[in-house]
């Protein structure tokens, strides 16, 4: 675990868990060893907070390539936080740029560790649950891991977009995991890859309850750490 992810898993997390208290459900559904990814709804900046919070070994998190490369002194200690933390840089360029963020994770899942995707690609605006793109089925077949599904539920009262941080007593934060999905050996063709995701989506709304919405959540100008490419 990279030493300034376990520093703040050995502060912000229980801070988090202190003052927020979340319900955390299927933790038996967390494999102990060996790599995994974790896809589920993406609600809110908090939902990885909490799951980072809650999920007891290292969880690598995608995160847009400019903030690996700014400027001057904020610039510096971005790069050093991202870097310190284990983050995936991905180019939001799309393309073989893309892909990029797919070659630096299947070592490390390989090699046992974890990483965190959201499959709609961006925070739902409204609170549903809208389509899922394949990045991370694609991903699970390339690595020959599971994905363990995720729903979070309340983050977006704690955290609402435009907010700069949680709100303690905003709302009832509850974390599940569901089982893991294993796709190994499915092939990973366009077909076959949308039918993994649409049943990864369907175990992710079995867990959080929202409303589905059949097609790709509209994208923000400004997309924010965490967010998978498709």
């Amino acid at each position: 675990m990279p030493l300034l992810y376990t520093i703040g898993k050995l502060t912000v997390g229980p801070a988090l868990r202190l003052a927020f208290r979340p319900t955390v459900e299927g933790l038996e559904h967390i494999p102990k060893s060996g790599g995994a990814i974790f896809a589920g709804n993406h609600l809110s900046v908090a939902d990885e907070l909490f799951l980072g919070a809650v999920v007891p070994r290292h969880l690598a998190f995608w995160a847009k390539s400019e903030y690996f490369k700014g400027p001057g002194v904020k610039g510096t200690f971005t790069r050093f936080v991202l870097t310190g933390l284990g983050a995936i840089p991905v180019e939001r360029a799309g393309g073989r740029a893309a892909l990029s963020a797919f070659d630096a994770a299947i070592p490390a899942l390989r090699g046992g560790d974890q990483v965190a995707i959201y499959p709609e690609g961006t925070r739902s605006p409204d609170g549903r649950l809208y389509r899922g793109r394949t990045g991370a089925a694609r991903l699970a077949v390339a690595a020959g891991v599971p994905i363990v599904p995720v729903g979070m539920i309340g983050t977006e009262k704690v955290q609402p977009i435009g907010a700069r941080v949680p709100r303690p007593g905003a709302g009832k934060i509850t974390v599940r995991f569901g089982k893991p999905l294993d796709f190994t050996g499915r092939p990973d063709d366009r077909t076959s890859l949308r039918e993994m995701t649409d049943e990864l989506m369907s175990e992710i709304q079995k867990l959080t309850g929202q409303e589905y919405v059949p097609r790709y959540a509209p994208k923000r100008d400004e997309p924010t750490p965490g967010e998978a490419p498709a």
